[in-house]
């Protein structure tokens, strides 16, 4: 079955690699990006693919609220949604809070409202998250630590917050589905991948699940798990470093077992501060 793709942050690294990966399964892709001047080196990624491929220029920066999200859904009209923007440090902190949280919460929520929309996938990190796992050991938590409070603070403030907010909201739309009768395989499926040390390194193999912080992740294994994790049934937090399992098989294992790592956060606290935003 083909889908449509709504690619936001379409000019980024990790979205760069990923944009044929998708246009090769004949999927048709929507890149949006930040710039005119960035149109070319997008084009060039549809070239000879069975996909199509069309790019939208209009910066994440400017998306103020769900509302002029909603705007840029309804007009692409995709199935799927993924989110792979960022501001990457520049711009200091007022940026990273306008993309990584405003513009992020902001498609987040217009995608879970927009009942065509099935899929909703945010590139985060793995240690963004409030409380210690139980699978974490000592030096774990110790690197988690030190990166949300230390080295990424603003970051973590505003991915820690947009996968709340994808959770929250996720759940009450399965629920309803789930009331109205929805077939669980039609469901609506948010997703967070979360990546550790992000590296230049070729693609190869994963692990995924219930893993410490601290390891890497390559950015072509990262655009590979995006695709093995929207061609699965895995829904919830999505923990992936480099190792020797296939992406897909240990995606679909990890959905077949039910493990999401987002288990072990306190979920009440997260609907309070939620419904404040």
């Amino acid at each position: 079955m083909s889908h449509h793709i709504l690619l936001i942050g379409g000019h980024g690294k990790v979205a760069q690699l990923l944009t044929p990966l998708l246009l090769s399964r004949s999927w048709n892709v929507t890149s949006m990006i930040r710039t005119a001047d960035q149109k070319p080196a997008i084009e060039a990624l549809g070239k000879n693919q069975p996909g199509k491929l069309d790019v939208l220029v209009s910066s994440v920066a400017d998306v103020k609220s769900e509302s002029d999200a909603q705007q840029i859904i309804e007009r692409v009209k995709p199935d799927w949604v993924v989110w792979s923007a960022g501001a990457g440090g520049k711009g200091g902190a007022t940026n990273t809070m306008a993309v990584d949280h405003d513009a992020a919460i902001a498609f987040t929520k217009a995608s879970i409202h927009t009942p065509s929309v099935k899929k909703f996938l945010t590139v985060s990190y793995l240690s963004s998250r409030r409380g210690r796992p139980s699978w974490w050991d000592d030096k774990s938590w110790e690197t988690a630590q030190k990166t949300n409070n230390e080295i990424l603070p603003t970051y973590f403030k505003a991915k820690v917050a947009a996968d709340e907010v994808l959770t929250v909201l996720s759940r009450e739309r399965l629920e309803k589905e789930a009331k109205d009768g929805v077939p669980e395989k039609e469901r609506f499926a948010g997703i967070s991948l979360r990546p550790g040390g992000l590296t230049d390194g070729k693609a190869g193999g994963v692990t995924v699940g219930k893993i410490g912080a601290g390891g890497k992740t390559s950015r072509d294994t990262t655009a590979h798990a995006i695709v093995a994790a929207l061609d699965t049934d895995f829904r919830g937090w999505l923990d992936v470093i480099d190792g020797e399992e296939d992406p897909k098989t240990a995606i679909q294992k990890l959905a077949d077992q039910g493990i999401d790592t987002s288990v072990e956060e306190d979920w009440e606290a997260a609907k309070e501060r939620v419904s404040k935003l």
